[in-house]
């Protein structure tokens, strides 16, 4: 990992909270609760990535750590759906990351995802030549769905609970927009653009099964940013990035400056 500022790791967790408030306003019944230990951005939808809890300062000790994670459990207590706690290793002290797994399981939480936090200032140039697609910006009924549905498929969910997440007319907005790439009249890959305290936050970047290996998801991505770019003037990006999709934005010029560890607990109720 590049050497990166404290700026940079914590500018990675204003972003993460930023683009998920963001989309927790924007859900039908979603909502965004700052104390003074937890942030949460609850979709109060079935994706469970959808409504997530973030520490608002680094955890010092293990009773920092615990009271955030017990504030957000009794958030979470009152409704019906699985959520998800977030915490990076740059924010923990090490006697803290060494236990944090521990703490988290008293609250039933579960290791589900390691994510990259990065951040690119400018792109490089594409070092393989992209496909020639076609771009539909979402913008009605049909371009949220392909967004949804491309991402349910990719992160092995229901199309329904995709569709319940993302097929939301208020999550598209002036500050939001997303678009896809099509093959023929299939839509093959997706990317969304947020900007968030004046940077470019991309997010839902995925590729349908039968689309990938072709620089789709790259093709997108760029096209998105360029748009970011020509509305915004913004040129500074940031993402949060899976194991699998991190060689990609490598290649685009992103660099790691954070990482991230995602659990996972079930909706009340339920083990």
């Amino acid at each position: 990992m590049h050497s990166a500022t404290q700026a940079e790791i914590d500018e990675s967790h204003a972003q993460f909270r930023g683009a998920w408030r963001r989309m927790a306003l924007g859900a039908r019944s979603g909502e965004v609760v700052e104390r003074p230990e937890i942030y949460i951005a609850a979709s109060h939808v079935s994706w469970a990535l959808m409504n997530a809890a973030f520490l608002r300062a680094p955890a010092d000790t293990e009773q920092a750590l615990a009271t955030s994670v017990a504030s957000a459990a009794r958030y979470f207590a009152t409704g019906k759906h699985a959520w998800t706690f977030v915490i990076s290793d740059e924010w923990l002290a090490p006697q803290v990351r060494e236990r944090a797994e521990s703490i988290l399981a008293w609250y039933k939480l579960k290791p589900l995802a390691v994510l990259s936090g990065m951040v690119c200032d400018p792109l490089t140039e594409p070092v393989r030549p992209l496909p020639s697609l076609e771009v539909r910006p979402v913008q009605d009924t049909w371009g949220r769905q392909a967004v949804a549905d491309i991402n349910a498929r990719s992160y092995d969910v229901s199309r329904e609970t995709g569709r319940e997440a993302f097929d939301v007319e208020s999550l598209y907005d002036a500050d939001t927009r997303g678009f896809v790439a099509c093959r023929g009249d299939a839509p093959a890959s997706s990317t969304v653009v947020t900007r968030v305290e004046g940077v470019a936050y991309i997010s839902l970047v995925a590729t349908s099964p039968e689309h990938r290996r072709v620089g789709a998801a790259e093709f997108i991505m760029r096209r998105a940013l360029q748009e970011a770019r020509d509305a915004w003037g913004i040129q500074r990006t940031v993402l949060h990035a899976s194991e699998a999709g991190e060689p990609l934005y490598t290649r685009m010029g992103y660099r790691s400056v954070a990482r991230f560890r995602v659990y996972k607990a079930p909706a009340p109720g339920t083990t």
